[in-house]
């Protein structure tokens, strides 16, 4: 151990997935040097051997059963449907004083799925990093991934307060501010944060696919910049959001109803003129948008999705057509990284 590098937080820590936050959780682990080992099982052999060739993981397993063997942290980076089932797989090899934790952006279900097969001694503590990018896979990753975002961890009730404390400074160590919740009131406030516009995002994009007066080519060509950021979002896992909405449609459904009320509103001073009404309406929004900029949650640059431009000219032969720059993916270069972090992410 070099004595200017303090020692490792965990011995081993096995990561359950190794997707976009998985890879990001493993590549942040390396800079910061917070564990001797990471292992990590991916049910994919081929992803599994790009996380071993990316030097992710120091070992790889299939299954998750023999991931955990060890671990003094696991951190289930999977789909919030399939947590349940891996926790009763993982269980009998999860040593007394392990913490379990996972990165899903619905908790109560977690907690419901998981806790049951939680052994005494081990310590589980929900956890969602609210961070990420449209992309996916363990080439998407990136350590800055975490970097002054938000991560919401949501202790049960008995949840032991050194346990607590450690995921606290870990996730710190990855970069991140750090805020506790209950799982219920997690759930509500990224229903109306995450959830929902998503919800909407994913929704838009079909209107404008299925609109017949419209052709796919138009809709392509004339996008414009609130357009583009609806794609953006919209091309987040399938899988990932799936689970979301299964899980938290309590939530969701409340908040939708909101929104419909709300979207009920606009609609009638549209349809009857009510411009001091629209004009009130968009300015608590703008409201809203200057708030998130000051707290440091987005930038104020303008962006007009042609980041990087003269790059994505010279690889299209298009000088003009700057739009196909790729701002904000995770490629590994430092450019994209620096984009993907000023964007909103997209999978958060």
């Amino acid at each position: 151990m070099s004595a200017n590098r303090p020692e490792p937080m965990f011995k081993n820590v096995a990561l359950i997935g190794v997707g976009l936050i998985g890879s990001s959780i493993a590549h942040a682990i390396r800079r910061g040097g917070l564990a001797e080992t990471i292992s990590g099982s991916a049910h994919s052999k081929d992803t599994l051997e790009t996380a071993l060739r990316l030097r992710l993981v120091d070992r790889g397993c299939i299954r998750s059963a023999d991931v955990v063997k060890g671990a003094d942290l696991v951190i289930l980076c999977v789909p919030v449907g399939a947590c349940g089932e891996i926790a009763a797989e993982i269980a009998p090899n999860l040593k007394p004083g392990t913490i379990l934790t996972d990165v899903g952006s619905v908790k109560a279900a977690v907690v419901r799925d998981v806790a049951p097969h939680v052994p005494e001694g081990v310590h589980f503590i929900p956890g969602h990093p609210i961070a990420g990018t449209e992309q996916s896979g363990p080439e998407a990753g990136f350590a800055e991934l975490f970097d002054g975002r938000w991560t919401i961890l949501t202790p049960l009730p008995d949840s032991d307060p050194a346990a607590v404390a450690k995921l606290e400074a870990f996730w710190t160590a990855l970069g991140s501010k750090v805020e506790t919740m209950t799982p219920e009131h997690h759930d509500m406030v990224l229903g109306v944060t995450s959830h929902l516009p998503h919800l909407i995002a994913y929704n838009i994009v079909n209107t404008a696919e299925h609109l017949e007066r419209v052709t796919n080519s138009e809709v392509i060509k004339f996008s414009a910049g609130g357009f583009r950021d609806f794609t953006r979002i919209a091309a987040s896992d399938p899988t990932m959001w799936r689970d979301v909405f299964l899980n938290n449609k309590e939530a969701v459904l409340e908040m939708l109803g909101r929104f419909s009320e709300d979207l009920s509103e606009l609609q009638r001073a549209i349809r009857f003129g009510d411009g001091e009404t629209l004009f009130r309406l968009f300015s608590e929004a703008r409201a809203i948008r200057r708030g998130i900029i000051e707290a440091g949650q987005d930038t104020a640059a303008p962006d007009f999705g042609r980041g990087n431009k003269s790059a994505a000219a010279a690889a299209s032969g298009d000088k003009a057509d700057g739009d196909k720059a790729g701002n904000g993916k995770a490629d590994g270069s430092a450019t994209a990284r620096a984009a993907s972090n000023g964007k909103k992410s997209a999978a958060e």
